[in-house]
C-alpha cells in the first residue's frame, strides 16, 4: 500500500492535489454541518456578525485560497510547504465554492433553490479534481503518443478539434458535459452530437425554422429532467441541507 501510494502521487508531485481535493471535500462537508445546525438552532454554532454585520464564510474562504495558492505555487510539488499550501488552498476553495450561488446572485440564497448551484459546483470541481488525479490532461492531449505530441499539426489539429467539441455540449446547454469533456473529451462529443436543450443557443437559432427538432428537444429534456431531476435534489439535499419552502401567500 505504501509502495502504491509512493508510486503514485508522492513520485510523481499529485501529493499537494490529493491533499487539496481532500481538505476541499472535507471543509465543504465540515461547513454544512455547522451552518445546518446553526439553521436548526443546535449545538454551540452561532453566525459570525460583529457590530450586527453578517460575516460570510466566503470572506475567509478567499483569503485562505489566496495565501495558500500562492503557498503551494512557490515551493516544490514534494515539499512539505507545497502540501501545507495545497491544504490551505483547498479549505479556502471549500468555503468559497460553498457560496458560489451567493457571489453568482450577489444575494444571499444559500438556503433557497438557487443555493443549489453552490451544491453542484461543489460535485462537479470534486469529480474534475479526481480526473485530474487520475490522469486525466485537458482537450484529450494525454491521449496522444510522444510521437504525436511532438508533430506540431497533429497537436493543434487534436486541441482545436477537441474545443470546438467542448464549445459545441456548451452551446447547446449541456454545461456539466462541456466541462467534463474539458479532462474527457468523450463526454463533450456525446454533448455535441446530442440535441440541443431547449433555450440553448444553439436551439434558438438552429431549431427557429424546425418545428420538428424543437419538439424532439423539448421532448427529450422534459423526459430526463423528470427521470433525474428527483434523484438529483435528493442527493443535493442530502450533502447540503433542503433548502427552505417559499412561503404560501396569506400567511
Amino acid at each position: 500500500m505504501g509502495h502504491w501510494f509512493y508510486g503514485e502521487f508522492v513520485e510523481p508531485g499529485k501529493l499537494p492535489m490529493l491533499l487539496a481535493l481532500a481538505s476541499f471535500v472535507l471543509t465543504f462537508l465540515v461547513t454544512r454541518t455547522v451552518t445546518r445546525m446553526i439553521r436548526a438552532g443546535r449545538g454551540p454554532f452561532r453566525n459570525v456578525a460583529p457590530g450586527g454585520m453578517h460575516i460570510h464564510h466566503v470572506v475567509p474562504g478567499v483569503i485562505l485560497a489566496v495565501v495558500g495558492g500562492f503557498v503551494s505555487l512557490g515551493g516544490d510539488r514534494r515539499s512539505v510547504v507545497a502540501c501545507v499550501g495545497a491544504v490551505v488552498f483547498g479549505t479556502g476553495v471549500g468555503l468559497v465554492l460553498d457560496e458560489f450561488a451567493l457571489i453568482l446572485h450577489l444575494a444571499d440564497v444559500y438556503w433557497t433553490e438557487q443555493g443549489r448551484q453552490s451544491v453542484e459546483v461543489v460535485v462537479l470541481t470534486a469529480a474534475l479534481a479526481l480526473l485530474v488525479l487520475s490522469g486525466s490532461s485537458p482537450l484529450g492531449v494525454d491521449g496522444l503518443t510522444p510521437e504525436e505530441r511532438e508533430n506540431r499539426a497533429v497537436l493543434i489539429l487534436t486541441l482545436a478539434g477537441n474545443f470546438l467539441l467542448v464549445v459545441v455540449a456548451l452551446c447547446k446547454g449541456k454545461l456539466r458535459m462541456a466541462v467534463i469533456g474539458v479532462l474527457v473529451p468523450f463526454v463533450a462529443l456525446v454533448g455535441a452530437v446530442r440535441l440541443a436543450r431547449p433555450g440553448s443557443p444553439w436551439a434558438r437559432r438552429a431549431y427557429r425554422r424546425r418545428p420538428r427538432a424543437r419538439a424532439r428537444s423539448l421532448l427529450r429534456a422534459t423526459r430526463h429532467d423528470r427521470r433525474w431531476g428527483g434523484v438529483r435534489r435528493r442527493f443535493q439535499d442530502l450533502i447540503g441541507g433542503a433548502p427552505d419552502r417559499p412561503a404560501t401567500p396569506g400567511r
